[in-house]
């Protein structure tokens, strides 16, 4: 995996600035070049990234794969929102989501689902599921201000 070196010059930018830190996200992707691009986007807006290249190792860096305790993710990093694929090959996006969903410790997390299909029926099972938003992929910087304001509302 991917983590992000960003420096911690204008997190204010994300309106963060008095917390000292920046919101840090986890990018899931099986598609290079879209997880590239992904993180390009939120580093641009002064966020903390770490990648994962499928759902299976998002989980393992949560701390949530079944052979791993259920304790906050193994590295200590906290996690202040989830971006991933929805089709992505042994997990999709929608079952990476329910995971994160069913763990106690996680699942104030939020997750937003991003797709290259505009899907009327998969966009509200994902909703319904707790998906926070569903974006439709490419990601531009325009979308990077919704979500901005989803790691706002959550912020600890």
């Amino acid at each position: 995996m991917d983590v992000g070196d960003v420096s911690s010059t204008s997190s204010s930018f994300l309106g963060m600035g008095d917390y000292g830190e920046e919101p840090h996200v986890l990018a899931v992707d099986d598609n290079l070049i879209d997880r590239k691009l992904v993180e390009k986007l939120l580093k641009n807006s002064c966020c903390k990234v770490t990648t994962a290249e499928n759902g299976l190792r998002a989980l393992e860096y949560l701390g949530l794969r079944d052979d791993q305790q259920n304790t906050l993710n193994g590295s200590g990093l906290k996690v202040n929102m989830i971006i991933t694929d929805y089709c992505m090959p042994g997990m999709t996006g929608y079952e990476l989501l329910k995971k994160i969903k069913e763990s106690s410790i996680l699942k104030e997390i939020p997750v937003v689902i991003m797709s290259s299909e505009n899907i009327p029926t998969r966009i509200n099972k994902c909703l319904q599921e707790g998906a926070q938003m569903f974006m439709l992929k490419p990601l531009k910087q325009a979308d990077m201000k919704k979500l901005r304001g989803q790691l706002m509302k959550h912020r600890n």
